[in-house]
């Protein structure tokens, strides 16, 4: 096959920029507008969020932005869009996206939501073992508050193979999303190691956005691209054989190139020889690199190997909560006096009997990201912010974090600097468990709707 398709990126993660997305959809030439907003929490932070609120429907809170910027072009050009946005809802989502569909006024588009990611009911009797601790499951039963899979490209090919213009997903594997149309497109077989490893490689390279046209990759000075403040987004255009050349719409900032690329090849990749998807496991180490032109990578070689047997799931679980407030220092001797409110602030949680996991009393600016880390002989600052956390199982607990740090404000010592106080500075902690499931228990669904 000599044919091509042209894959554009329109998000890496939800905060995503929405303007570069509407730049592909108008100026990309693209077959394929794809949307990957979750990060490994998004799911159980959704599931908190709609026991608290009965209003919340469970999609992306960005859907209504990202989808006014793109389906006007999108529909116009007959560009299709596979989306994660559907979160815990993407029923919901789908239907949201008729509506918006409808108040433009289009009709008659067919758009597919996939089902079948969520599995918390049934996750004790799916998986038995925690992966990060080789505890049993059984462990976080009590506190476990979402339990979802992470899907593969499969149900969104066949939904696309039906006709579907637009597809929305829950948990679906951040490659995957962009690897669907090419199963789509050019007919790979779920089965095809060897293609299908190369397209979920493709489909790495796209999902973190900017990342692959110099998002992140920019270190002044050191690692200097154009125009930083105007990234583009990455497109593919694929070949059936699952080569493809990375590129981005012309007079966007950024820079593609060998170095770009291969930093994001190698972004979140434990072994370059076992990258596993829920499609294939992926082998980067044959991959073959070359600069074609300006901002145009051509990327070939990536290997694959057959899929396993079981799938991942993420375990959301309520650890606790979180106490957070800070409060700032300025001048000579800001790091004297930040030092002697520390100790003041110490001895101040042990008279009110904090019953704290974790405190950690930060010095931003100092010595806050690497700790015990931090050289001993650093120069010091001329200002300095002291944030105060502790991590505690309930959140009366939490609360006394910042009713002890309103006390610096008079109570404390000279030249401190205070935000003005709010009522509430906790958060629930969730944490994120990982386990595997049998890849035969988990039964996606597709369903379709016109709007």
């Amino acid at each position: 096959m000599t044919k091509t398709i042209r894959i554009g990126s329109g998000s890496a993660w939800w905060g995503d920029r929405v303007e570069p997305a509407q730049l592909n959809a108008e100026q990309g030439r693209l077959d394929y507008l794809c949307f990957e907003t979750m990060a490994e929490a998004t799911i159980s932070a959704a599931q908190v969020r709609a026991r608290r609120d009965p209003s919340f429907p469970g999609y992306d809170t960005y859907l209504d932005d990202r989808m006014r910027a793109v389906l006007p072009a999108c529909i116009a050009q007959g560009v299709r869009i596979v989306s994660n946005q559907g979160w815990i809802n993407p029923r919901g989502a789908a239907a949201r996206i008729a509506e918006l569909l409808a108040g433009m006024g289009h009709k008659g588009v067919k758009i597919a939501a996939v089902d079948g990611s969520l599995v918390t009911e049934r996750i004790g009797q799916l998986a038995d073992t925690v992966m990060e601790t080789g505890a049993p499951l059984a462990t976080l039963s009590a506190s476990i508050i979402s339990a979802e899979v992470y899907q593969g490209a499969e149900p969104i090919a066949e939904a696309l193979r039906a006709g579907a213009q637009i597809v929305v997903t829950g948990r679906v594997a951040d490659p995957s999303v962009f690897m669907a149309p090419m199963m789509a497109e050019f007919g790979w077989d779920a089965l095809d190691h060897a293609r299908l490893g190369a397209g979920n490689g493709i489909g790495h390279l796209l999902e973190c956005g900017a990342q692959v046209t110099g998002g992140y990759f920019s270190d002044p000075g050191f690692k200097d691209v154009p125009e930083p403040w105007n990234f583009g987004f990455p497109i593919a255009e694929v070949s059936a054989d699952g080569s493809a050349v990375i590129e981005k719409v012309a007079g966007t900032g950024g820079a593609i190139d060998l170095r770009t690329v291969k930093e994001q090849l190698l972004y979140e990749v434990h072994d370059p020889a076992n990258y596993i998807t829920p499609d294939v496991v992926v082998d980067f180490t044959t991959t073959r690199l070359e600069q074609i032109g300006p901002d145009r990578v051509r990327v070939s070689g990536i290997g694959g190997k057959p899929r396993t047997p079981t799938l991942k799931a993420s375990v959301g679980c309520t650890e606790g909560f979180i106490g957070e407030d800070m409060f700032f220092y300025a001048g000579p001797g800001a790091l004297r006096r930040a030092t002697l409110a520390k100790r003041i602030l110490e001895e101040r949680f042990r008279i009110v009997g904090l019953q704290a996991e974790d405190l950690r009393i930060d010095f931003l600016g100092m010595n806050a990201v690497h700790g015990k880390a931090t050289p001993a002989d650093w120069p010091e600052p001329y200002e300095i912010a002291v944030r105060v956390a502790a991590r505690t199982r309930t959140k009366e607990e939490a609360l006394k974090v910042g009713r002890e740090v309103d006390g610096m404000a008079v109570s404390g010592i000279a030249h401190t600097g205070k935000r003005v106080p709010h009522q509430d500075r906790t958060r629930e902690v969730i944490g994120v468990w990982s386990t595997l499931v049998p890849r035969e228990a988990i039964q996606p669904s597709i369903h379709y709707l016109e709007n």
